[in-house]
């Protein structure tokens, strides 16, 4: 495997859409230095509604927005960026994250370098990496609903002064009972996120596999587990266990007969520039190398 892979690029780019991090009405110099940037290309910028707002322009629809765009583009920090990739999951449509503020994990492009990189990205200097996804899907009867992770579905306890146990099986062989506060399942672009607060393993984000981290387990000999991607992993528990996606959505498992994770039909696809080495982004986010 490559550090890095040559997926196929944008054969045409007329619209690009936008969104922006929720609240921040500090971004629209931001905004502006993009949309000329595009214009010089001769490339059309929507924004979504409720980023328009904060944005002080005019807004469209979040569903019109994708369909008309050949790219996405996320303004704000990593959050903002999983939010858009869950968010825009069936459109199936490229990102590129820009930041405001501190680099991170996903997001790559300075607010300094727009009009470099923009300039680069129209002569197909860029390069496309697809991350892998989490397909959760709630079962309750004859129901079911599907929700798409982009870092980590987490079942943690409900009430903080009780353990919990969640059971794992696959094709309906118990895996592990994992008691404690709680258990992550991460992609390998999730596991430098809550995953690795929690002890779990750094896995490169281009590898494809299921990543399950207990969180504070109650027995010591319990450890972070990797499955193959084909796996798919069915949860039950009796107890108060919340499931939380991307720490952004939260579900009480109660509320469901069992709830089963697996890989998502589709990837996320980010944007990047050629120069972008993760090793350097680990290096300088996890202070990697210093003394």
């Amino acid at each position: 495997m490559k550090v890095t892979t040559e997926n196929e690029k944008l054969t045409s780019v007329k619209c690009a859409g936008l969104i922006s991090k929720p609240k921040d009405t500090s971004l629209v110099e931001l905004y502006l230095i993009i949309k000329q940037a595009l214009l010089k290309h001769q490339v059309e910028l929507l924004v979504d509604e409720n980023s328009a707002k904060n944005l002080k322009c005019k807004g469209v629809p979040f569903d019109d927005m994708c369909q008309k765009s050949d790219f996405l583009i996320s303004l704000g920090g990593d959050g903002t960026l999983i939010s858009l990739s869950r968010r825009s999951f069936y459109y199936d449509k490229p990102i590129l994250g820009i930041y405001a503020g501190q680099l991170g994990f996903l997001t790559d492009i300075k607010s300094e370098n727009i009009d470099d990189f923009l300039d680069k990205f129209f002569t197909g200097n860029y390069r496309i990496d697809e991350r892998m996804m989490l397909e959760i899907s709630l079962h309750v009867e004859d129901k079911t609903v599907k929700l798409v992770a982009f870092n980590d579905a987490v079942f943690v306890r409900d009430n903080i002064t009780t353990m919990s146990t969640v059971e794992a099986f696959v094709e309906g062989q118990m895996i592990n009972s994992y008691r404690g506060d709680g258990l992550i399942v991460s992609t390998p672009t999730g596991s430098t996120a809550y995953n690795i607060s929690a002890g779990g393993p750094v896995v490169y984000p281009l590898t494809q596999a299921l990543i399950l981290t207990p969180i504070c387990p109650h027995s010591l000999t319990q450890r972070p587990l990797v499955l193959p991607v084909d796996f798919e992993i069915e949860f039950k528990s009796e107890d108060d266990v919340q499931i939380v996606i991307d720490g952004q959505d939260r579900y009480r498992m109660r509320d469901f007969d069992k709830v089963t994770v697996k890989i998502a039909t589709r990837s996320a696809k980010l944007i990047h520039s050629l120069e972008r080495n993760y090793f350097e982004v680990l290096k300088t986010k996890l202070n990697w190398g210093n003394l």
